[in-house]
Parts: C-alpha cells; structure tokens; sequence
C-alpha cells in the first residue's frame, strides 16, 4: 500500500480578510463527495463567529480560538489532527477521506503547511494534499500592495479562486489576474462565480492525485524551465497581528504599488536529464533547506535517481520542512523520466540555487560565474567548492 492510500489529504484554504473563504466552504460542503471530511476553522480573536456560518455541526467542525494558525496555534492544530487520527484508530469517528484547514485571513501559510508536514507522527497519518487561495477582485490589488501577508498566500498557491468579480470592473478583474500570473505563474486561476467550476475537486491539488494515488506531475511539474518571471517583493513577516493588540489591520500604509514588487519572489524550473546520485540529492537538499530555508517558499519535485531510475522519488518541501519523500512505483508519464523540479523562492537568487544544483550534480554550467566571484555571492557556503 502506497503513502497516498495509507495518509487523509489535507487542504490549506486561505486568502485575506473578506476574500469569501466561508462561503465556499459552504457551497462545498454541500456536496455528498465530501461526506467524510474533517473541517479545521482557525479564528482570530477571542470570540469565534465563523463556525456559526459554516452549515455543518458534529465532529466534521473543530473551531481553533485562541489564536492565528501561524503563530501559538501551531501546536493546538498538530494536537487536533493527532486527535483526530487517534478518533479514527479507536472507531470513535468513521475513516476521513478528507482535512481542510481554513485559516484566518491574516494568516502566514508557511508555518500552516509545515505544520501538517513537519511533524513525524502527523505526517504518518496526513499529507499535504495542496494550498487553495481566495482572492477579492475588488479589493485584492490594493491588498496585495498593501498586506505582505495576502502575497505569501497567493505565492505559495497551488490554485486560486478570484471571488467577487462581478462587483469589480473587468479592467481591475484583469489587471489583478496578470498580478497574481506574475506572482504565481503556475497556479490555475479559476472564477470563483462560476457555478460550474468550482467542485470539490478544487480541494485535491497538491502533491497526490486522488484517482490515482501517484503524483499530479503533470499540472505542478510543467516544463517551464526558460519561463522564470519576476515576482512581487514580499516584506519581512511584520504581519497584522497587531490586530490582537486592537490595531486596525486596515491602517498599515504601503507606499509601493504592487507591480513594483518583482525582485523577491520567484518561480523557476530546474530540468535534468540524467539520473541523480542518492547522496548527490540528499546533500544539496540538505544544504538548501538547512542553509537557507527561510527563503525556500516551496518546492516541488520529481527526481530520477541512479540506484533506481524506474522508480522516481517525490519531494515537496516548505521552507526547511519537508514532507517525507516517497518511490513511485513507476513514472507517470513513461516518455518523459527527466528530473524536474519547481521552486517558488523569496529573495533567493535563481542563479545561485542552479549553480548549487549543478555542483552537486557534477554538471559545470557554460555561464557559470568565475570561481571568485562565486566565492564572493554573499548567499555562498563557507567551503563549498562550486
């Protein structure tokens, strides 16, 4: 039995303050196919009111209070899916075929995945099944400028959903999807208004593809190694969580306009075509996540290594937490078997991941930098020799 088929999918549904993630929850959760599924409801300040407008009751709602899920309610939400994997061990819930986690709309999703991931026991039961974006059409330019937060969301995005579009003009409509293509060029961008597309498949984006159980290579490993665009710069974690403190989470000026913020955050492919060394990949995995890992959003990948080539390894990764990596049987797609790996990174240079690649691949890059001038990137490892 593979990991997909012994492990509940989670989801991450986020998006900024009034963005609608309740409301399509609701319409989600009116159909059958999400019977068994838990609903985790993360809510900031003391008194919860959402859960009185989710339109279920019983073991499918567990409302988390006392805080924002990426700062103390951490360790309440690793508590809760451990209870909830204990309910269905003991029988005192029926099997969950689905989590999904709704996170307050002030909400740094980083600390979010790495909680589902990070943890040993957690991710013995759970797995990461993808992170669902909602952004407001009318409002989400001015908050994309504006909230640093609101452009973690849609950067580390496996889907998002623009809601509210028929109140906004459709040059704004536009205008915000070329803002979030640029700042999430692989994520699928679907209308929230649409009645006929958004289903529950909407939830199973991320590292597993239900009806199969084998990676859903070919949406997020798209081979667009030449397509690295520029991204919004995203600020350092201020975050409104002063809004605990009574602070009007409305009041943080921003004096850039979000089509400014194009040097910090970006997306990039890496494509190789020869199997990898085991220990090749564990190294500059290791060096990556451990040396710089606060500035490694996400990453995704498909590798062929030597000690097996049939049977590729699955990684996915946020920050410096990575969800155990796993051998497919066999590879999706049988004519293509190139290593592919796609990474959103925040002020993290392209050049310098794809150099650190290639060391430890043993593949000298024709471009490359001069030694000294590699030696001299401030980002380089004291005694790596590239």
């Amino acid at each position: 039995m593979s990991a997909a088929d012994r492990t509940v999918p989670v989801t991450i549904l986020t998006g900024f303050l009034g963005a609608g993630k309740t409301t399509l929850l609701n319409r989600l959760l009116k159909h059958p196919e999400l019977t068994d599924t838990a609903v985790i409801i993360n809510e900031f300040g003391e008194v919860g009111i959402d859960h009185l407008l989710v339109e279920r009751s019983g073991d499918g709602i567990i409302e988390l209070s006392d805080g924002c899920l990426c700062c103390t309610i951490r360790g309440e939400l690793v508590d809760t899916l451990a209870d909830l994997m204990d309910r269905m061990q003991t029988g005192r819930i029926r099997p969950l075929k689905r989590v999904v986690v709704e996170t307050t709309g002030l909400a740094d999703p980083a600390p979010v995945i790495q909680a589902v991931i990070g943890h040993p026991v957690i991710a013995h039961s759970f797995r990461l099944d993808g992170v669902v974006t909602l952004v407001d059409a009318v409002n989400g330019l001015a908050t994309l400028a504006q909230h640093p937060e609101s452009v973690k969301q849609v950067a580390v995005a496996d889907r998002l959903v623009v809601t509210k579009a028929a109140l906004a003009d459709a040059g704004a409509v536009d205008r915000l999807a070329k803002a979030l293509a640029e700042l999430n060029p692989r994520a699928a961008i679907l209308d929230g208004n649409d009645p006929g597309g958004i289903e529950p498949s909407v939830l199973a984006c991320g590292l597993y593809d239900p009806g199969s159980k084998i990676a859903d290579v070919r949406r997020w490993l798209s081979d667009e190694a030449n397509d690295a665009h520029g991204h919004h710069h995203h600020h350092a974690h201020h975050h409104a969580h002063d809004n605990a403190h009574g602070e009007d989470v409305s009041s943080h000026p921003h004096p850039h306009d979000v089509t400014r913020h194009s040097a910090s955050i970006r997306s990039y492919a890496i494509v190789h075509d020869r199997p990898i060394d085991p220990m090749a990949l564990d190294l500059f995995v290791d060096l990556l996540r451990s040396a710089h890992g606060e500035r490694l959003l996400r990453m995704k990948a498909i590798v062929a290594l030597s000690d097996n080539p049939e049977r590729p390894l699955i990684l996915h990764g946020v920050q410096s937490v990575f969800h155990p990596p796993e051998r497919l049987s066999a590879w999706p797609d049988p004519s293509d078997r190139r290593t592919r790996m796609v990474l959103i990174t925040n002020d993290l240079p392209e050049e310098f991941v794809r150099d650190l690649f290639d060391a430890f691949v043993g593949q000298p890059r024709i471009d490359r930098p001069d030694r000294a001038a590699l030696e001299d990137n401030p980002l380089a490892v004291p005694g790596l020799r590239l």
